[in-house]
């Protein structure tokens, strides 16, 4: 009944009789003869075809245990049979009952057959009737399985069934299919799993498709509109919504009319939204209670329908998965009207709604969204073509980034993100990355950049709705990437900067996370699995082996170009580096991968420029399979001494220890050989830093629930340390004038930043401009990566930037998405070289007058830039750098 409205769907019946029960989960498959974990109990695989009893096909799964399981998050995936790649996914979501069964309906052969019963869940998946293998996998994402026998306890796979000549299986495959003309499915004998599909699945002719509320036909009523026993009552279409949040009329028949909207005749939705005539405008939301639109849920007459149509319409009212819908199963149930008289519907003309109760009087209604709009979110624009935007121009913020975890504002912060947030869908359930739907340009990206940021204008009108459990915005037809940008209801203005601000100052420090930089590439070691693009072949590595980056030489290309280019950009001359690679763990030199980035460096400079701090000798005894490092401008600054690790703080045993090296500018000057050798006030010390990430953690380091993640006890730890540690380092190197830089994994206002707030440093960056952050997560900006000044330190700077290169960007430019979708969205520029974004410090240092470099990027000579937190570059600095070019000028030659 319920087929592409949302990506996945949930009977609401069923989740709502599961409200008060516990939740479980399951995870990787084995064997299991006592039934202890979810399994494929039935695969139906012939629908639609001549003779068979259903149009769709389908999987149900089995829970064999006292407690319902949740799916939130998994997948069914399905390869060919003889395949080898990424198999094609169908996410999941919701729960499968104690002892009950959930229905994942997938395509059609055909138009034979009945409607199943209510699905739990709708994919774009269509497997062979006859021979394949078909996976219940615990990921959203595509599992990398070798052909043969799959072992229990394969990472990712709950269940799995390989079928007629299937190369994939669980020890031997079931039992060939039979021709598609012929009505039967393979059937798991109860949910006993003896890990042999041969042995756990026959042939049968009974199909039994049962969902989540135990249906096993679809519902019929006796006041279906296909065989009315009574007349459906007529009501206006405020009447069927009603006030509140589930229509009054649902699960009855009724008679409505109203004009055509929106129409989606493709795409997966397969209805279209009427509202009633001469509504819409400026509406007053106080005494506006009842929307005057609706969904109408029709295969059966979408296709007869244009925007403008004047309908009578008689269909069943239900409330699915929290949108009103008018069923209208037959053409019967569709009248056109005339047109002339009818006032057609205008958009509704208001500032957005804050609440629910607001937005519920304008479900399905067409809208001119009204006020600034900003692009909050592009993570899965890739992939189903959504962009989260938040109502205003400010971007929607992690509550710890601006306020203490736990207190009352950061709860303020929540509900203003609640408030302002809606997604900006493309009229359609389209998963552009399954393989059916590679070949469709995904929309918007192709059109051009969507970044966070930037600012959302309304061309045209949309339609107001609620699907997935969010408000959306959708066209009033369905877009993909082939749509002329012109007929877009939305357009995005470029935020895009080629360079950072000038942040003044003699040398300049930068920190840069740059995302599983691993010259040891997959290829070169045994056991990967990888992510692949739609030819199947590998980009990235997925797990197996230790290596984390590209698959092979031309992914690392693509990945190190993008890197340089952003590096080399920044006109930075000290920068510190997270998530290289650490090469000691392959058996070669450790210093083998920085070597590598920094000849990279080299050569796009045509000229020696960069340099790399080298290992110290003593380094840990047990290091991650990524580290930290220090690269710098030769003729800019100078390394003073060796580079010191903490290699005796256990509480780095979870994350990467700093890497400290203390630096001094290079004052030779032209003509005169060597200066003098630095002094303790030209010097100035760096640490570099990766602390504990918040995905993980139990006992004293389990999430908190209070907004700080996992791991939080930690990552306070390793502030504690890392106070230690710049303490010793400062007498070693005798200089107090200490910058710690990286990636922190805390947001501005969290425990860990507040050790080192309270031990005196000044965090450099994220607070001090309102429209900046350096990381975007769940659709909220904050800054996880961080520049920390000790106090002599904060008198040296003289600007600060965060360059948003990477976090605001989609996720599909990456090097690691190449060829995922046939619109290439790839380029070999610095937009999405990482997921962090670096941050640039500008700083003075007593006696130092060197001169500029000249043109680039963020150099502009003697001189300070700007107050901290603000780029320079105004005319009165360019006159003081003159001045001060002049007067050293004048003490070379007299």
């Amino acid at each position: 009944m319920h087929r592409s409205v949302g990506r996945t769907v949930l009977c609401a019946t069923a989740a709502a009789a599961l409200l008060a029960a516990p939740l479980v989960s399951v995870s990787a498959a084995t064997a299991d003869p006592a039934g202890t974990g979810l399994v494929i109990e039935e695969a139906y695989l012939k629908g639609g075809s001549a003779n068979q009893p259903f149009t769709n096909k389908f999987v149900e799964l089995g829970n064999p245990t006292d407690s319902p399981v949740t799916v939130d998050g998994w997948s069914v995936q399905y390869r060919a049979a003889t395949g080898t790649g990424a198999p094609a996914v169908g996410k999941l979501a919701g729960t499968v009952p104690a002892h009950g069964t959930y229905l994942v309906q997938m395509g059609s052969n055909g138009t034979n057959g009945e409607a199943l019963p209510e699905p739990d869940a709708v994919t774009g998946l269509n497997p062979s009737g006859s021979t394949g293998t078909l996976v219940l996998a615990d990921q959203a994402t595509a599992l990398s399985l070798p052909a043969g026998p799959v072992a229990a306890g394969t990472p990712g796979v709950v269940d799995l069934l390989g079928y007629g000549t299937s190369n994939t299986f669980e020890t031997a495959v079931a039992t060939t299919g039979t021709a598609n003309a012929v009505p039967d499915g393979l059937t798991r004998a109860g949910t006993t799993d003896t890990d042999s599909n041969a042995a756990d699945f026959s042939v049968t002719s009974t199909i039994t498709p049962e969902n989540a509320a135990g249906e096993t036909t679809q519902p019929t009523d006796p006041t279906d509109p296909g065989t009315p026993t009574t007349p459906a009552e007529q009501v206006t279409i405020a009447q069927l919504q009603g006030t509140g949040d589930a229509s009054p009329y649902a699960g009855k028949t009724v008679t409505t009319d109203g004009v055509v909207t929106a129409v989606y005749a493709t795409g997966g939705f397969a209805g279209y939204t009427v509202q009633t005539a001469g509504t819409g405008g400026a509406l007053d939301l106080a005494t506006h209670t009842a929307s005057d639109a609706v969904f109408v849920y029709s295969s059966a007459t979408v296709g007869s329908v244009a925007i403008g149509d004047a309908v009578r319409l008689t269909g069943t009212v239900s409330e699915f998965n929290g949108l009103t819908e008018l069923t209208v199963p037959t053409a019967a149930g569709l009248t056109k009207l005339p047109a002339a008289g009818v006032v057609q519907p205008v958009p509704a003309t208001l500032a957005f709604p804050r609440t629910d109760a607001q937005r519920e009087s304008l479900e399905s209604m067409l809208v001119a969204p009204q006020g600034a709009w900003t692009v909050a979110d592009n993570y899965t624009t890739n992939q189903y073509g959504e962009v989260v935007l938040a109502s205003g121009t400010k971007r929607l913020l992690q509550p710890t980034e601006v306020a203490r975890p736990g207190s009352a504002e950061a709860a303020a912060v929540t509900a203003d993100n609640a408030a302002r947030k809606v997604v900006l869908d493309d009229g359609a359930s389209t998963n552009f990355l399954s393989a059916a739907n590679q070949s469709i340009p995904v929309s918007w990206l192709t059109q051009g950049p969507v970044t966070v940021g930037a600012t959302a204008t309304f061309a045209k009108p949309v339609v107001l709705d609620y699907r997935n459990d969010a408000w959306k915005f959708q066209p009033t037809t369905p877009i993909t990437g082939a749509t002329p940008a012109a007929d877009l209801p939305t357009r995005f203005s470029d935020v895009r900067t080629a360079a950072p601000e000038n942040v003044g100052g003699d040398i300049r420090l930068a920190g840069f996370n740059v995302l599983n930089y691993f010259p040891t590439t997959g290829d070169q070691l045994t056991g990967c699995t990888y992510y692949t693009d739609r030819d199947g072949d590998p980009v990235t590595v997925r797990d197996g082996c230790d290596a984390r980056g590209a698959a092979n030489a031309d992914d690392l290309a693509r990945q190190q170009v993008k890197i340089v280019k952003a590096i080399n950009g920044l006109g930075a001359d000290v920068v510190s580096l997270e998530e290289i690679e650490n090469s000691a763990r392959f058996g070669q030199d450790r210093d083998a991968a920085v070597a590598t980035l920094v000849a990279a460096l080299n050569q796009a400079t045509g000229k020696d420029t960069w340099a790399y701090a080298k290992s110290p000798a003593k380094v840990p005894v047990s290091e991650d399979v990524i580290r930290l490092a220090l690269i710098y401008k030769k003729d800019r600054v100078q390394p003073v001494g060796a580079s010191t690790i903490l290699t005796d703080s256990t509480a780095f045993a979870n994350a990467r220890q700093p890497l400290a090296q203390a630096f001094a500018p290079v004052t030779a000057k032209p003509g005169k050989g060597k200066g003098p050798k630095p002094s303790a006030k030209d010097t100035f010390l760096v640490i570099a830093n990766h602390f504990k990430s918040k995905g993980s953690g139990t006992g004293a380091d389990a999430d908190q629930g209070d907004g700080q993640g996992a791991s939080n006890a930690s990552r306070v730890a390793q502030s504690k340390a890392l106070v230690a540690f710049s303490t010793a380092m400062q007498r070693q190197t005798g200089t107090d004038k200490v910058f710690m830089l990286g990636d922190f994994n805390a947001y501005s206002q969290e425990d860990p930043v507040a050790v080192l707030d309270q031990a005196g440093y000044t965090d450099l960056g994220p607070t001090r401009d309102a429209s900046e952050w350096s990381y975007v997560f769940s659709g909220l900006s904050g800054s996880l990566d961080h520049v920390f000044a000790s106090p002599a330190a904060l008198r040296t700077v003289t600007g600060v930037d965060i360059w948003n290169i990477n976090s605001v960007e989609s996720v599909g430019l990456e090097y690691s998405r190449y060829d995922y979708n046939v619109t290439e969205l790839y380029r070999d520029d610095v937009y999405r070289a990482s997921d962090h974004d670096p941050i640039l410090v500008g700083i003075d240092l007593p006696g130092v007058s060197t001169p500029g470099e000249g043109g680039n990027p963020g150099h502009g000579g003697p001189g300070h830039g700007g107050e901290p937190g603000h780029g320079g570059g105004s005319i009165a600095d360019a006159l003081a750098a003159l001045a001060a070019l002049i007067a050293w000028l004048r003490s070379l030659f007299g």
